[in-house]
């Protein structure tokens, strides 16, 4: 048995794993952000739940582990910032601790049950308020011991012309700390960005997605715009992993004529030519945080 965390700033999610196909959710408890100890009593409580004895806990946060000194960078929760977190909960909780980024879990989701099934490698875009993503090689992540890898979202990349007939699109700051990445136009904080920067007018994703999919002309530069500087970098990406199947998360996946401009856009900048979809919606529609964690616990992988 494998007890499994999805770790977010708002909400901390549990389940228990027997095998991929048997995952049983249990309690959705608000996330300590400031108290350490009432962060891990917060875990010990879904244990609790859970009955027995684990082999082992698995969790997906929202953050990055240093493969380096396997400290966690998390700013939305600041408690468990610059910790050695494994470590720290293996002592706390008396059982071996695995640890994975949220993208790298949907990744690792994906690739095992999901779109990526049958595929060598597989890599997991997220499109939701910003853009990320992992990357999982043979059914193994990339990031077992922690790291960036598959962060296709960040890195001084994108176009200062896009669109057809191409538009000058500056270079907007990421909170990374760098300009002109991804992220700052490829999420639906970007689309937002990029349709004020276009047009002067200020909407929500939602409501450019649905003036685009109604006929609106705005909203259709905005997506072409869009289209245009996120399909380069997915494609490099791409190319470079060798990846074969790219599933997408975030709440942009469920935006599917979207994805289905995407795929075409990125399938023709790429160099290996694929007759089928390469970018699609990710299946797992449901946890794939606590999917990913599950199945990172139930092999065993370090994290």
């Amino acid at each position: 048995m494998i007890v499994c965390f999805d770790i977010g700033g708002s909400a901390i999610k549990g389940a228990i794993a027997h095998a991929p196909d048997r995952i049983l959710p249990l309690g959705r408890k608000p996330t300590p952000l400031d108290d350490f100890d009432a962060f891990v009593a917060v875990l010990k409580e879904v244990l609790d739940e859970a009955g027995g004895v684990p082999e082992r806990i698995a969790l997906s946060i929202t953050g990055v582990v240093d493969p380096d000194t396997q400290a966690t960078k998390c700013a939305n929760i600041p408690c468990i910032d610059g910790r050695r977190l494994s470590a720290e909960l293996s002592t706390a909780l008396g059982r071996p601790v695995l640890i994975a980024n949220d993208a790298d879990c949907f990744a690792l989701a994906e690739a095992g049950i999901g779109a990526g099934r049958g595929h060598r490698i597989v890599l997991g875009a997220i499109l939701g308020t910003g853009v990320g993503g992992g990357l999982v090689v043979d059914g193994k992540l990339i990031n077992a011991q922690g790291g960036f890898a598959g962060e296709w979202g960040h890195g001084p990349v994108v176009a200062t012309q896009a669109g057809h007939p191409p538009v000058e699109i500056p270079l907007f700051a990421c909170g990374c700390g760098q300009r002109g990445c991804v992220d700052t136009v490829g999420g639906a904080r970007g689309m937002e960005r990029l349709h004020l920067s276009l047009h002067g007018i200020a909407l929500t994703s939602e409501a450019i997605t649905q003036a685009w999919l109604a006929g609106n002309a705005q909203a259709a530069r905005t997506i072409d715009v869009l289209v245009d500087l996120v399909a380069s970098p997915l494609a490099l990406t791409v190319n470079i992993t060798g990846a074969t199947i790219v599933p997408v998360g975030g709440g942009l996946s469920n935006v599917e004529p979207l994805l289905d401009l995407l795929d075409i856009a990125v399938r023709g900048r790429i160099l290996r030519r694929f007759d089928r979809p390469l970018v699609v919606r990710g299946e797992c529609r449901v946890e794939p945080g606590l999917i990913g964690a599950a199945l990172l616990g139930l092999r065993g992988e370090e994290a």
